[in-house]
């Protein structure tokens, strides 16, 4: 069985770490069991914009990005608790472009916790920001931390994304033994 699961075609996933200033975005790509970085960086928008030029400049950046790239996975990080509910709202409003713009690229989506994304990459649910770049610096064999930690953010999520989608594949071979 191990011979089947290494022949799973090459696969790329972008990550996206949501954020209507600065949202991180991160592509790796699978190779059976492996996986490599391939590019990662952020689409900055400026705060004294209107809301929505800022929202057009978000996807357009990372239509640039799918364009470039080609990914066939998206992994987006879920929306969290925020105590403020003007920055959830707004936080909300870019991960439904994010979530958009997948579906008009035929993109398969998965949604992540910030929780999930740290213990699958890290090994500790709470963990730091900077043990996030840490780990991913390690990961993809890195010569420096990504940056900035949303870069960083977006890349654990595609990373988390690789185990969870490979893990489904190998699930899925084995049935077909059954």
């Amino acid at each position: 069985m191990p011979s089947q699961i290494t022949n799973i075609k090459p696969r790329r996933i972008l990550g996206i770490d949501p954020g209507s200033e600065t949202l991180g975005w991160g592509v790796i790509e699978r190779n059976g069991s492996k996986y490599r970085g391939i590019a990662y960086g952020c689409v900055k928008s400026n705060p004294k914009d209107d809301f929505s030029k800022r929202l057009e400049k978000i996807y357009e950046g990372l239509v640039n990005v799918i364009d470039q790239f080609a990914p066939e996975s998206l992994a987006v990080e879920e929306a969290f608790y925020a105590q403020n509910v003007k920055v959830a709202m707004k936080l909300g409003q870019v991960r439904g472009v994010v979530l958009l713009l997948g579906e008009q690229k035929a993109l398969d989506i998965a949604e992540y916790s910030p929780r999930f994304v740290k213990k699958t990459v890290v090994g500790y649910g709470n963990a730091e920001k900077h043990q996030v770049q840490e780990m991913v610096k390690v990961l993809l064999s890195l010569d420096e931390l990504p940056e900035p930690h949303d870069a960083a953010d977006a890349l654990a999520l595609a990373i988390c994304h690789f185990h969870s989608d490979f893990g489904n594949a190998r699930i899925k071979m084995a049935g077909k033994d059954l």
